[in-house]
């Protein structure tokens, strides 16, 4: 079996870091698997020696009709079974017509919420012979969409827990964002988008402070909407309380750290930064949305608030925030429901009984 893989992420986080580590878990079974990706992405560099081939290319958008000429040539020159486009940008629609005209049948990773039109459902998705969505969530709104329910499975993300564990560097955490050491700390890592919820986490700040006025919170990532997050906080006269750390590449040092990660987002399909703060041995304050009910185990591993209510989100950080032991126990429970739900070995073997159900072939 030759699977020819697509992912179109410069930066090897997100729906990037899914696909090297399904390579890597697919790596140990039977079968060739090559990567297709953008020229200069870190994937390219990370997935050599994991995939049998690396094939690095321009990648110009959603319209770049001569990506789905270079990708139709791969999958030719391959002999492919099947083609994973894994990602949207310019992979999703282009990608599956390259397929359809090679003959090759595709399955499309889906890792967003976000609802598409019916008709452009149903146009769509005919190019696909399944769908794996990451989360139960996604794949409800597919089926509230139309698409009949034998062509969608849920492969849900998978953390690798050898590398997100539990037991940071504490002293190095605060040297490195100046916390003081009687200071806790509330971390959110998301990109700066509105629908990500920053704006949730601001106006509950100031009622988490009057509870808990050593509270420091720290916001990872970058993204368009930075400078007037930056704004709001100043403007609420909040500067010394929050941290803007940018993007990192070293979080699985971080998240040991955090005494809470808030992840007030409207909407997300998973949210697999919240798995890894999870794996970490961190509770997790999120909004009941998307999929990360899957994510979050209410009053288990954390608590769920309705999306944009910045009162229950203060009151539930702040519980924590008061409540060593209960910190504690949920951390250790997040640990573990992330360990039974959420493997790379779960994600490898789902991945590829999909492959084997679209081409007709049994395992081996």
């Amino acid at each position: 079996m030759t699977v020819v893989h697509v992912e179109t992420g410069m930066h090897l986080y997100g729906g990037a870091l899914q696909v090297l580590m399904l390579l890597r878990g697919l790596a140990a079974s039977p079968g060739r698997h090559v990567l297709v990706c953008p020229a200069g992405s870190e994937i390219a560099e990370a997935a050599q020696g994991v995939a049998d081939r690396v094939v690095a290319m321009p990648v110009r958008g959603d319209l770049d009709v001569a990506f789905g000429a270079r990708l139709y040539r791969v999958l030719r020159e391959e002999d492919a079974d099947l083609v994973h486009l894994h990602s949207r940008r310019g992979a999703d629609v282009i990608g599956g017509i390259a397929a359809r005209l090679a003959g090759v049948p595709a399955v499309l990773s889906r890792r967003v919420d976000n609802p598409e039109r019916r008709w452009w459902v149903a146009l769509k998705y005919r190019l696909y012979a399944h769908v794996i969505t990451i989360s139960e969530g996604i794949r409800e709104v597919l089926l509230a969409e139309g698409l009949a329910p034998e062509r969608v499975t849920c492969v849900r993300s998978a953390v690798d827990t050898q590398t997100y564990r539990p037991g940071g560097d504490r002293a190095w955490f605060r040297r490195e964002f100046g916390l003081a050491d009687d200071e806790v700390a509330v971390g959110m890592a998301a990109q700066f988008i509105p629908r990500k919820g920053h704006r949730v986490l601001v106006a509950a700040a100031p009622a988490v402070l009057a509870a808990h006025p050593r509270t420091r919170f720290l916001l990872f990532g970058r993204g368009p909407e930075e400078a007037a997050i930056r704004s709001l906080v100043h403007e609420q006269g909040l500067g010394d309380r929050f941290v803007f750390a940018g993007f990192r590449t070293d979080m699985a040092h971080i998240f040991p750290c955090l005494d809470v990660l808030a992840h007030p987002a409207y909407m997300e399909g998973l949210g697999v930064t919240l798995l890894q703060a999870a794996a970490c041995g961190v509770p997790v304050v999120g909004a009941e949305a998307g999929g990360i009910p899957e994510a979050v185990a209410d009053g288990i591993t954390g608590y769920l608030v309705p999306p944009g209510d910045s009162t229950a989100l203060a009151e539930r950080v702040g519980r924590l925030l008061g409540d060593l032991a209960l910190r504690e126990t949920m951390g250790a429970a997040g640990r573990q429901h992330v360990d039974a739900r959420f493997s790379v070995t779960a994600m490898t073997v789902l991945n590829r009984r999909v492959y084997e159900r679209v081409l007709g072939v049994g395992s081996g």
